[in-house]
């Protein structure tokens, strides 16, 4: 523990501004070795944010974050200026306590200080002090704490009078070790005296060990004379030290309150003797900051205070403490509470409306949660005690038997099992020199940097150069940077605080944010361990040179990316959900991929024989021979299905029988509408326009969206766009489009919902997609390089637009949204926009299924998503961990919406879409051409399998497969069924 001693401080400074006060400071601090010369610089820029003065003619200057990294060692230097300096916010000040701080060990110099702070005549007596170890006995005087708690209230006891309620309250002090026997002795001798309204007081100074304040009320009514009796109060005095406990009982008598103290409660009475009265609203948090409210954290709750222009008061809910002003920085440092201690906020409800108290201490308790400024972690109790973990069991795989995970990529791969145990991580927590473990840092992020760059031009797919080059604008995080140098400035090692940086900003992601945003902060972590890993010299171990299925606990973006797609047959992971980025590039690198497949894969043995089934979500381990040589006849028979889809890929898409059903492509990059056309797409079913949004750092305008919704409709040729309009909100959320945090954003504001309290952004966007889509002229009507011609019959020179509105739950949104698009129609010339033109809505609410019937005479069409409309249905999140396996869309629940919207849409003419991931699945394809749907749309690399599988079964077929699933009670008894047939 740091402090204060007499060769710290330096009597008789003079300055003649404050400037050249904090020049003075400086010099002391460089002189004692504290800090180098450009710790000056960062005296003077802390304080132009805002004041460093604390208060009875003290200030406590110290540098910025930023000038950390000039600190040598912690410690203090305190100058004392007898003629006093005035202060730039117009406070004098006698005294400026100078810190050098490189780790927190300078708190309880702080804490000590809020306490001289409350003392009179303090300010007078530093600029009076002749010697340094008056000075430093002034401000290190250690304060005695007075005891008042509920362990010094005796209350109920069976007294007859007033003298027992006085003993009982004597012997409760000694029963909690302030006072020894001769106090109580003192006691019994004396009579207690009245304080008014039913209180009486007995006090001694003689064998008291801590000064404490008692009270003991009776068990049934009892008069003193005509008086009624409420209580009797006990005081150990000691010194000056019992002072506060008297105050509280003087405002307790001021307040008038003291009648509620009769066959009150513990935790009434001392409400009442912490100043709060009956009308008192209050409201209970917890600190969860690692060093508990010191300066920093402190100062932000009183400016939250302030805000609420009332007046909020603060105690410790457990303890003796007392309320104090939630406005007074000194005393909010002054009640010294500590990570995990729960604070009580008041107001006085007397003259305020209830709601708006309780709007003040919702705002106070919220900005405590979330960490006052500082980075924080939930509170565990039990973790926070030390007390043992339960001891976790992990039952053992069984082989040659099916197990379920998450299916996240299709595919089936048969391979030896390599287990991706990541390294252990050993560095040093502490470090003794910040410039240089800065200078590790910089290093190790810039070589970080460079190997991104290198994964980003090997990047196979769009995707994963996407999601890569979203890594590197982690990585370039000036936050997470200026974290991990406050944590190397307070004595951390470059290792340990940039992982506690990483640390920190993964779980406010995982806390703050749904289900998507808390998968990506699997990105963090994996951005975090690439430099982590390059600080240590640690390598991920190197996989076999033979094929292998790939184990591991979770796998970031890059762990995927960097996979050698000749050797890794498939991937297998504990952790993950099938949104997550690792999953999404596997199934853009055709890598099959099971997830969430629980802690039991990773006691598997490298070598371990595996079949992986990416469709199903399944694996088994060390299968017999029989089910190995079953795999390994679906694999061969899959390999062939492959080769002979990509021959036949730009055949028309459509049964044995001849009924057309178009197959086209889901897209997030206009650029891959060419080669979605090369891979046989007969049209884009769904561009997901957001991800034109995100990739710029505000608002794209006209001409922006003009020129990428061109660039997808140019390399169709004829072919049709469906372009989803902005699907952004609580789960994908827009940096400059900030919305309001939701407990559930997928039941919140976004899709059409959140486009609606912007139409001018709507308008833009609609506009951009109907010039975008304007017919072409004559001179562009050549094929585009290595495209395959349309179709017979399709028209180059037209450019079909479908515009389909997200998140759509009934026909007034819709009405809202056509006004707009209506208006357009009218307002842009014939020549200048598409003619070949649709508007249609998203089935992925229930209400939209439920309420086809209304949609469908005004709509063009109906695309349903099924992966939303699945968990909206099932009540599941696709992505829970223990759930996902169970949110299918084969569910027959499912299917009987998908079946009202399309006889919806052909009563009255219309067509109907699939999006969803449903649209790929070969069990699930002929069930949807039997239930009617006209288009699959579906991942580019998925479309010549789909075309081929159409070319399995006629359409008699499948509307019998529709009807058998239909008739089945479950998701798993519909694959049953459809699998026995």
């Amino acid at each position: 523990m740091l402090t204060l001693t007499p060769d710290d401080i330096l009597l008789d400074c003079h300055a003649d501004d404050w400037q050249a006060a904090l020049d003075h400071a400086a010099e002391a601090l460089l002189q004692a070795g504290l800090t180098a010369d450009g710790y000056r610089e960062g005296l003077h820029a802390r304080e132009a944010q805002s004041s460093t003065f604390l208060g009875n003619a003290i200030a406590i200057p110290h540098g910025t974050p930023e000038s950390r990294e000039h600190v040598r060692a912690t410690g203090v230097r305190v100058l004392q200026f007898p003629q006093g300096i005035d202060w730039h916010d117009g406070n004098r000040v006698h005294v400026l306590v100078t810190i050098a701080a490189q780790s927190d060990e300078h708190l309880e110099i702080l804490r000590q200080l809020t306490h001289v702070l409350d003392r009179e005549g303090i300010s007078e007596r530093l600029a009076a002090a002749d010697s340094r170890g008056e000075i430093a006995g002034l401000l290190s005087k250690t304060v005695v704490e007075p005891r008042l708690d509920a362990d010094t209230l005796c209350l109920g006891f069976p007294a007859r009078d007033s003298q027992e309620l006085a003993l009982a309250a004597a012997a409760r002090l000694r029963q909690a070790g302030c006072v020894e026997n001769a106090f109580v002795a003192t006691v019994a001798d004396q009579a207690p005296r009245a304080l008014g309204q039913g209180l009486w007081l007995v006090a001694s100074d003689l064998g008291v060990t801590q000064p404490a304040l008692a009270l003991a009320t009776p068990a049934h009514p009892l008069n003193i004379g005509d008086a009624g009796l409420v209580g009797v109060f006990c005081l150990a005095a000691q010194g000056d030290a019992h002072h506060g406990l008297l105050e509280r009982l003087v405002t307790l008598l001021e307040s008038g309150s003291a009648g509620d103290l009769a066959g009150a409660d513990a935790a009434t009475v001392l409400a009442r003797l912490a100043g709060e009265t009956a009308s008192a609203i209050t409201a209970t948090v917890r600190v969860l900051n690692a060093h508990g409210l010191h300066a920093r954290p402190a100062k932000q709750l009183v400016q939250v205070a302030r805000a609420q222009g009332v007046s909020i008061r603060v105690r410790l809910a457990e303890g003796s403490g007392q309320a104090v002003s939630a406005t007074s920085l000194t005393k909010v440092i002054g009640l010294g509470a500590r990570r995990g201690q729960p604070l009580l906020f008041s107001i006085d409800g007397s003259d305020l409306p209830a709601d708006a108290a309780e709007r003040a201490l919702a705002a106070v308790c919220r900005a405590v949660t979330e960490g006052l400024g500082e980075a924080v972690a939930p509170f565990d109790e039990g973790r926070e005690h030390h007390l043992p973990e339960p001891e976790v069991i992990i039952e053992p795989l069984v082989e040659n038997e099916p197990q379920t995970a998450v299916a996240a990529s299709p595919g089936l791969a048969i391979a030896p099992a390599f287990v991706l145990r990541l390294p252990r991580f050993e560095y040093p927590e502490r470090a003794g020199d910040p410039a240089t473990e800065n200078r590790r840092l910089d290093a190790a992020l810039l070589e970080g940097e460079d190997q991104l760059e290198a994964l980003v031009r090997q990047a196979r797919g769009g995707e994963v150069a996407q999601i890569l080059s979203m890594h590197e604008e982690m990585l370039k995080d000036s936050e997470l940077h200026q974290a991990a140098r406050e944590g190397i400035a307070e004595g951390a090692s470059a290792e340990a605080a940039w992982w506690h940086a990483i640390e920190t900003a993964a779980r406010a992601q995982e806390m703050l944010a749904d289900r998507l945003l808390a998968e990506r902060a699997a990105d963090l972590r994996d951005v975090g361990r690439r430099v982590l890993g390059i600080l240590c010299n640690v390598a991920l171990p190197k996989p076999p040179d033979s094929p292998y299925i790939l184990v591991a606990d979770d796998l970031g973006p890059s762990d995927v990316a960097r996979l050698d797609t000749a050797r890794v047959r498939g991937l297998l992971t504990a952790r993950g959900g099938a949104t997550a980025h690792s999953a999404i590039l596997a199934r853009a690198l055709g890598i099959p991929a099971a997830v969430g497949a629980g802690e039991r894969v990773l006691t598997l043995s490298n070598d371990t024989l595996l079949i992986l089934d990416g469709d199903r979500g399944r694996y088994t381990v060390a299968p017999s021979e029989e089910r190995l040589a079953s795999a390994e006849q679906r694999l061969a028979d899959q390999r062939r299905r492959e080769a002979e889809a990509w021959e036949a890929r730009h055949q028309p898409a459509a049964t044995r029988d001849g009924h057309r059903v178009e197959v086209a492509a889901n897209l997030g990059n206009t650029a891959h509408a060419q080669d979605a056309v090369e891979r046989g797409a007969e049209g884009v079913g769904l561009l997901r326009t957001e991800f034109i949004f995100m990739a710029h750092a505000a608002m794209p305008d006209l001409m922006t969206q003009v020129e990428e919704y061109r660039e997808a409709t140019e390399a169709l040729d004829g072919r049709p766009l469906v372009a989803r309009t902005l699907d952004v909100g609580g789960d994908k959320p827009l940096p400059y489009w900030p919305v309001p945090r939701e407990d559930n954003p997928f039941l919140g504001l976004r899709g059409i919902r959140l486009a609606l309290t912007r139409p001018e952004v709507l308008e833009t966007q609609l506009r951009a997609l109907l010039m975008a889509a304007a017919p072409a002229a004559e001179s562009e009507q050549a094929p585009a390089a290595g495209v395959k011609a349309p179709a017979a019959g399709v028209d180059k020179k037209s450019r079909p637009l479908r515009i389909m509105l997200p998140m759509v739950k009934d026909l007034g949104e819709f009405r809202q949204a056509r006004a707009i698009y209506d208006r357009l129609l009218e307002e842009i010339p014939e020549t200048e926009r598409a003619t070949d033109v649709q508007l249609g809505v998203m089935i992925e609410i229930p209400s939209a299924a439920l309420l086809a019937p209304t949609l469908a005479p005004e709509v063009d069409f109906f695309s349903v998503g099924t992966n939303d409309l699945t968990q909206y249905a099932l009540a599941i999140d696709r992505g829970h961990p223990e759930l996902s396996a169970q949110s299918d869309g084969l569910h027959p629940a499912v299917l009987r919406l998908i079946q009202l919207t399309v006889q919806a849409a052909h009563a009255q003419g219309k067509w109907v879409g699939v999006c969803g991931e449903l649209a790929s699945d070969a069990t699930a394809v002929p069930v949807l051409v039997g239930l009617g749907v006209d288009e699959l749309s579906v991942s580019a690399r998925q479309v010549p399998l789909v075309k081929a599988r159409l070319r399995e079964f006629d359409l008699e077929e499948a509307r019998a497969q529709a009807t058998l699933a239909l008739a089945q009670p479950t998701a798993e008894a519909v694959r049953d069924a459809l699998e026995v047939r």
